[in-house]
């Protein structure tokens, strides 16, 4: 039997546990930095496999499963955090899944194949950056390979290299204003709602002056409570996003003068807090890549099929920044939900979403056994040494 072959079997005799867990995540639920039940669940699947566990570095619900003490360590990035009201629309249930077959599959061949598997249990992906503090705690420091998947709707292209994600800063405007009267004194009042709607229309004719690659959103939390109080309260929860650093800071300095605007133009106060990290953009390992490429192929993938995914951004960013890293994606065969929506959840819950993990586990898998070659090793080594973040 080929070490293909074996990695293949462990992952389909692992399925039935793994993908219970996986079931259980999607059935309940919890947004970033409270997914307390779906770290219990995962710690008690790995510590069952032998892992040992270290608990929240940096974090209540992060944690790192270690097996194996072979020269080559992997880290396999599990996210687990669901969205506000609509659940797992992003399909975290299927990464943390995928994430927990592979990683203990090759921990099953880790003398084998000279591995240490690190399993990193990574929370607020969503929102928040949990993968961010986890770097700074030199989780990552010894790390030689990254790797993850996410789901996305049918026609999007499997072939990772050449593809990154949008660097992202989410921010909170709030402004203050001047409570009065509606009726009997608005002279007296200054309007928070009037401050918002002039930011809201300067962000809305931002958008025509910025490249079409950009992004830009606003979700007002509050403004005023009732029509005959003049309201001197109001808050905007924002993002902007572009594909690289200087493009990104380029447009978060214009939006910030949207909203300023809002500002001066009703004589309100305004405050900008940062919500989370910023994200970075995401680099693809092109060695990983074509190594994913070929586990597609001889699973009967066409890597090439469809079409790049058009935005979006992820703070496994952050990590590829420090170690060479592959985040691929796999299709949702016959899904044309859009991520984060409502269908995408249900999407993320079905038996055809359950094969399509199981068969990105095995990929995974692979493209690791794969790199873990001396010269394949060398060569991540290298390329680390050249990454921006890297300390080594």
């Amino acid at each position: 039997m080929t070490v293909r072959d074996d990695l293949r079997a462990r992952v389909e005799a692992l399925r039935p546990a793994v993908e219970a867990v996986a079931r259980a995540i999607h059935a309940d639920p919890e947004t970033a930095d409270e997914e307390h039940r779906a770290v219990a669940r995962l710690i008690e699947l790995f510590a069952g496999h032998g892992f040992d566990i270290d608990p929240g570095p940096g974090d209540p619900t992060a944690f790192v499963a270690r097996s194996g003490s072979g020269g080559t360590t992997v880290a396999v990035c599990l996210e687990f955090d669901a969205l506000p009201e609509i659940g797992h629309a992003c399909g975290h249930n299927l990464i943390s899944g995928a994430g927990a077959l592979a990683a203990i599959a090759l921990a099953e061949r880790a003398d084998d194949l000279g591995l240490t598997v690190l399993a990193v249990g990574c929370p607020a992906e969503e929102r928040g950056g949990g993968k961010i503090p986890l770097i700074a705690d030199g989780v990552f420091a010894d790390v030689d390979l990254a790797i993850m998947i996410h789901t996305v709707p049918d026609g999007i292209r499997l072939d990772p290299r050449g593809t990154s994600s949008q660097a992202i800063g989410q921010f909170v405007a709030t402004y203050t204003g001047q409570a009065a009267h509606a009726a009997a004194a608005p002279h007296l009042g200054r309007n928070t709602t009037d401050a918002v709607v002039i930011a809201e229309v300067a962000l809305a004719l931002l958008r025509q002056q910025v490249p079409s690659d950009h992004r830009l959103s606003a979700n007002v939390v509050r403004s005023g409570s009732v029509p005959n109080v003049i309201p001197d309260h109001a808050t905007i929860e924002f993002e902007c996003r572009a594909w690289t650093i200087d493009e990104y800071e380029a447009l978060r300095v214009r939006v910030f003068r949207c909203l300023e605007a809002g500002a001066l133009a009703t004589d309100c106060g305004l405050s900008i807090e940062p919500v989370g990290r910023p994200y970075q953009p995401l680099r693809q390992n092109d060695l990983l890549g074509g190594l994913w490429c070929d586990a597609l192929v001889e699973l009967g993938l066409d890597p090439a099929a469809g079409v790049p995914l058009a935005g979006g951004s992820t703070d496994m960013g952050n990590v590829s920044q420090v170690v060479p890293s592959l985040h691929p994606w796999v299709r949702l065969p016959g899904v044309t939900a859009s991520l984060h929506s409502a269908d995408y959840a249900a999407a993320a819950g079905t038996d055809v979403a359950y094969d399509v993990m199981t068969q990105a586990a095995i990929a995974m898998a692979w493209t690791v056994a794969a790199a873990t070659g001396p010269q394949q090793v060398g060569l991540l080594r290298a390329r680390r040494q050249e990454l921006p973040g890297s300390s080594s």
